[in-house]
């Protein structure tokens, strides 16, 4: 699994976090299920900019007498292995940060977690729910913005050039070749080894827009045998045409994602666009808050007419979860939950960048930044009919692995479509 923090959010590396106060505006007992239990809990959570914003939000909620929480902070690099082990011993924290999808599911089929009130979904945005549904029951509670994939455009080298972003998949080809022509990058990705997830991408959405969602879900939900569906074929026949175009340039597989790589390259100019999730509005904040607000352009994934899948459709990270395991006092659990989605922490959330995906954020959004940004996300999420989760974080670490290495290879022209194909199928034999 790619580093976390790379992936996270945008403003919020950005913008100081100081004198937030939250206090818990709602603290309804709806949520776990159990015995209704008071008592203290430990909260595991990622090492992150939004800590100081937690760690109000836990202090406010002790002060309530609903219980206690104490919140232990762990290191990006250690939290997954540290979780992982404590996860089965006696030292299970009660509530616990995540990811969703597969490493969530692992836990629920393991017995380790509690299924949550159903009455808890009508505070979040439907798409934003589905990376913490297992089994059709709620494990997984959102607890951060979201964080889904879209193309990022310099609106400045369309202007020059008399160009609009694309709206079908037939302008994305077209641009390809203008800007070839023009010696401009079209897209710049990443294609080093620790960045091969940049590359994922293309291959998410090109399979989303060709099949549908149904095609990874069923792959996500354990039939492997998916990757031979035509649309997979086809999608990795798209990337290799589109490599050939040189729509990524012809030095990508050294390019770094971020400052001094991508990122470099789309806010200089020398590349147009880049298909990339949210957080990389705060790169381009780092390099000029200016050009992030005025000249930087972000447009939906486009259409491809043939295809199955709705164009309203996204893919990323839908949020980050909380959940609660059997060793939670419940009602404690519960009454915690009730803080996620409290005016008061949303607001914090939305001062440091991120955009929450409660039905209650909209009106909140005035309050961000840059709320034409904030608002162009939480409206492609709360209008999305499905919100693919990254297809890495969904299957695990032991089966993304070797899948991003497949990917490189396709991608570097080290193997063919077909090859593709066979080699991810031979992953889980």
């Amino acid at each position: 699994m790619k580093d976390a923090i790379s992936r996270r959010h945008a403003l919020g590396t950005l913008l100081a976090v100081a004198g937030l106060a939250v206090t818990v505006d709602a603290c309804g007992s709806s949520g776990a299920s159990g015995a209704a239990t008071t008592g203290p809990v430990t909260f595991w959570t990622l090492q992150d900019p939004t800590n100081t914003i937690q760690q109000a939000q836990v202090k406010s909620f002790n002060s309530t007498g609903h219980g206690a929480v104490t919140l232990d902070i762990v290191a990006t690099a250690d939290y997954l292995d540290k979780l992982r082990a404590a996860m089965g011993s006696s030292a299970m924290p009660g509530l616990f940060f995540s990811w969703g999808g597969g490493n969530l599911d692992y836990y629920a089929k393991a017995g380790k977690l509690v299924d949550l009130d159903p009455s808890l979904e009508k505070q979040f945005l439907p798409s934003a729910l589905q990376a913490g549904i297992y089994n059709g029951k709620l494990i997984g509670v959102p607890m951060r913005g979201t964080q889904p994939v879209f193309i990022f455009y310099n609106k400045n080298v369309f202007a020059k050039e008399g160009l609009q972003p694309p709206t079908t998949y037939a302008e994305l080809t077209s641009l390809v070749t203008a800007f070839r022509q023009k010696g401009i990058i079209p897209f710049t990705i990443s294609g080093t080894a620790t960045n091969s997830w940049t590359e994922l991408m293309w291959i998410e959405y090109l399979v989303d827009r060709l099949a549908g969602p149904g095609l990874f879900k069923k792959l996500s939900g354990g039939d492997w045998s998916q990757w031979s569906d035509p649309a997979v074929l086809q999608a990795a026949e798209m990337v290799k045409d589109l490599v050939n175009a040189g729509a990524f340039g012809t030095s990508f597989a050294s390019v770094n994602y971020g400052a001094g790589g991508t990122s470099t390259l789309l806010y200089t100019g020398k590349a147009a666009m880049c298909l990339m999730g949210s957080w990389e509005y705060a790169n381009q904040a780092g390099f000029s808050a200016s050009f992030a607000k005025n000249d930087l352009g972000y447009v939906p994934f486009p259409a491809i007419p043939s295809g199955k899948g709705n164009v309203a459709n996204v893919v990323g990270n839908p949020t980050n979860y909380v959940s609660v395991t059997t060793a939670a006092p419940s009602k404690t659990a519960a009454d915690f939950l009730a803080t996620t989605y409290s005016t008061s922490y949303l607001k914090a959330l939305i001062g440091v960048g991120e955009v929450p995906v409660t039905t209650n954020t909209k009106p909140l959004l005035a309050g961000s930044a840059d709320p034409a940004y904030s608002n162009f996300l939480y409206d492609l999420v709360s209008q999305a009919p499905y919100f693919t989760q990254s297809w890495d974080q969904a299957l695990g670490q032991t089966l993304a692995t070797p899948m991003l290495t497949q990917m490189q290879e396709l991608f570097n022209g080290q193997v063919t479509p077909q090859q593709f194909v066979s080699n991810v199928l031979a992953i889980k034999g």
